[in-house]
């Protein structure tokens, strides 16, 4: 091909306009050539530092190679046979980690399948399956997927849910706390209680479904309190706490599972995005009888645990064990908090700034006024960075969140040469 026929990310998003559906979003008219590691570069030879990791899918950054390596070795093996056809023992290795990394001390299952969201539904299933019970209560600001059931589950309208309800029935949804917003610990507890008055009877409920950090909903850490008091609920009535760790498992709050970090184990775990490297897999990790409840048959897929995938989930594990990565993500955060608490002193902006680990984000408001967010600012940040090479990604109920979800393999030089083009962008933008 020639030069003059190279394409561009002008020639390929015109293509990308006339070809794909409109409902499929893109955060940058960006086209990748190539990447590694923390940093990609696109067709036009331009390079970028990515401090969105494809939405918490690279903790172990682009092309890892031993990930690469276990997955080149796989394809010389074999690619599918359906796991429910012909089984092969990645699948069975990948479940013994995940059965042994989970908290909780008791025995433990796991059920691997493809997508962050297949992994929320099923948690649903084998929940109802073990109760005998329909409901389920989630939380505002919460995100859970985009197949339908998931949706219903999600506590966030615009854009997810837009046009397509209604949607599945006896999904109930309570607060979730937020300090910065005025919702206590008790507010959110006292939401509970009266959804078992007003919707539906406690001993109807299935499960509890809750992100340790939402989010899309904007890095809102669950309190400890809230998670204790949350389950004693849950005992009280029978009810499972299923922790929805697609964002923040593998690694990426400082510890495998978020959900080690609560003062109580919860009955089921749902893991997805950095599992596998970027490849996709996806698992329920939980108590063994609760996990064993549905007939055999009645859980699986056709790609679910593709061995190409639990390969490069074994790779990935074993990089966490010999690269330290878990140690990484909490420095690597004490770095993100430390410098935007830096920034936030010179943009009034900048409202408030929270991680756990390396799960880190700041929230802006017009004036530094918390009854203002302003997405607008944040928009105009994020494309002031993309055009100074850095990707980033806004989210929040409000749309006022910059989140940062950096590779944990990313250097401290570059980890400070994106904190640069940030502040840079504030400076060029406020």
């Amino acid at each position: 091909m020639s030069q003059d026929l190279a394409p561009t990310n002008a020639t390929l998003l015109a293509r990308r306009h006339a070809a794909v559906a409109r409902g499929v979003g893109q955060a940058h008219e960006l086209f990748i050539q190539s990447a590694r590691n923390a940093e990609f570069t696109d067709v036009e030879g331009r390079r970028f530092i990515d401090f969105a990791g494809g939405i918490a899918v690279l903790n172990t950054g682009h092309l890892h190679p031993e990930v690469i390596a276990a997955v080149k070795a796989q394809l010389d093996l074999y690619t599918h046979t359906c796991f429910q056809v012909v089984a092969y023992e990645p699948y069975v290795a990948v479940c013994e980690k995940l059965n042994a990394m989970a908290p909780g001390n008791f025995a433990k299952k796991s059920l691997l399948l493809t997508t962050g969201a297949e992994a929320v539904e099923n948690a649903i299933k084998i929940a109802r399956s073990h109760t005998g019970r329909g409901g389920v209560v989630a939380f505002t600001g919460g995100y859970h997927g985009r197949t339908h059931y998931t949706l219903g589950l999600t506590g966030k309208v615009a854009p997810y849910k837009t046009g397509f309800g209604p949607f599945p029935s006896e999904i109930f949804h309570a607060q979730f706390p937020n300090a910065l917003y005025g919702v206590t610990v008790d507010d959110a507890i006292a939401s509970v209680e009266q959804i078992f008055k007003n919707d539906i009877e406690a001993s109807r409920v299935a499960a509890f479904i809750v992100e340790p950090v939402q989010g899309e909903g904007g890095f809102h850490i669950a309190p400890p309190e809230f998670i204790s008091r949350l389950k004693e609920i849950a005992d009280r009535h029978g009810i499972l706490l299923i922790a929805d760790e697609v964002q923040t498992g593998a690694g990426r709050t400082g510890t495998w599972f978020a959900c080690e970090q609560w003062p109580v184990a919860p009955d089921l775990i749902t893991t997805a995005k950095s599992l596998a490297g970027g490849f996709p897999l996806s698992g329920v990790v939980g108590r063994a009888e609760v996990i064993d409840a549905p007939a055999a048959g009645g859980l699986g897929g056709t790609y679910a645990g593709s061995p190409v995938a639990c390969a490069a989930a074994l790779a990935v594990i074993q990089a966490f064990d010999d690269e330290q990565l878990l140690a990484r993500s909490r420095s690597l955060g004490e770095r993100l908090v430390n410098g935007f608490k830096a920034m936030a002193q010179q943009h009034k902006a900048i409202g408030d700034v929270r991680g756990l680990g390396a799960m880190v984000a700041i929230e802006l408001f017009e004036g530094g006024d918390v009854h203002s967010p302003d997405a607008a600012l944040t928009r105009k940040v994020v494309a002031e960075a993309a055009r100074s090479g850095l990707v980033l990604l806004s989210c929040g109920t409000y749309g006022n969140v910059i989140r940062v979800l950096v590779p944990l393999t990313a250097s401290d030089a570059l980890i400070d040469e994106g904190m640069a083009i940030i502040e840079a962008s504030f400076a060029a933008v406020a």
